[in-house]
């Protein structure tokens, strides 16, 4: 008998990429795996991608936690990698600490991975040091998911800002787009490249073309995520056409 899993999925409530990214790439992995997935939400509020804002919303998650472990899902992921980022170095031990327990007071334990943790997980089971970075924020907040990194132990060698304010506008970035904005970064001697550093901005159609284009891994928010989610169930973390952390080869 297959079994079946609830993915919890904590979202800003302008987010619009997590519920069809993450549910695609476990889709995709259902076509050659017998597990099976259903998806569950519970959101905060943040409209526009400003530091305050996302002070507030990371205050909702606690919440979120608590209505998801109520339908007993199997994990939960954060969806917000600057909200995290912008708490302070190393928050996302703190936040998933603090969420997971919130799950077993509740009686309804399971681990809690947050996109900012699985990021910084994924780039070190890809065993990068150097690489390069795409993300949509304005430039301050990039500048503060940079050094968050570069806390972790990565050398951030090169790096863009899209500087979109609007989280709605983000979600409408055409994917299409990143190929040509990778090939503006100097990416010869990064060991991966960080495709979308935002759940909220999309990304998967290209990952492949990416990968191909420069020669080098590709990670994305969502993708880290993925994997961390399908780790902490004890699943293959094997998703077709979803880049390199997500070829079995991990």
């Amino acid at each position: 008998m297959n079994r079946n899993y609830r993915i919890g999925q904590i979202v800003p409530s302008s987010n619009t990429t997590m519920e069809t990214e993450i549910p695609a790439m476990l889709r995709l992995r259902e076509q050659i795996r017998p597990e099976r997935f259903t998806f569950h939400s519970s959101r905060m509020r943040m409209k526009t991608v400003q530091k305050d804002e996302l002070a507030a919303m990371d205050g909702e998650s606690d919440r979120c936690a608590l209505e998801l472990s109520d339908a007993r899902v199997d994990v939960l992921g954060y969806a917000c990698l600057v909200a995290i980022m912008a708490m302070g170095h190393g928050y996302h031990r703190r936040s998933q600490e603090r969420l997971t327990a919130h799950t077993e007071k509740n009686d309804g334990k399971a681990p809690v991975i947050t996109s900012a943790g699985a990021l910084v997980d994924g780039l070190k089971v890809l065993g990068a040091k150097r690489v390069a970075l795409v993300a949509p924020y304005m430039l301050p907040l990039t500048e503060l998911v940079v050094d968050y990194i570069r806390n972790e132990g990565f050398e951030v060698s090169d790096w863009t800002a899209l500087q979109i304010p609007d989280n709605l506008e983000v979600g409408r970035h055409d994917p299409s787009r990143l190929p040509a904005i990778v090939q503006k970064l100097k990416t010869d001697d990064v060991d991966v490249i960080v495709l979308s550093a935002c759940v909220q901005m999309p990304s998967l159609p290209v990952i492949a073309q990416v990968e191909a284009m420069t020669g080098k891994p590709v990670i994305t928010a969502a993708v880290a995520t993925t994997y961390a989610m399908l780790k902490a169930l004890g699943l293959e973390p094997i998703v077709p056409g979803a880049g390199a952390l997500l070829s079995g080869a991990y």
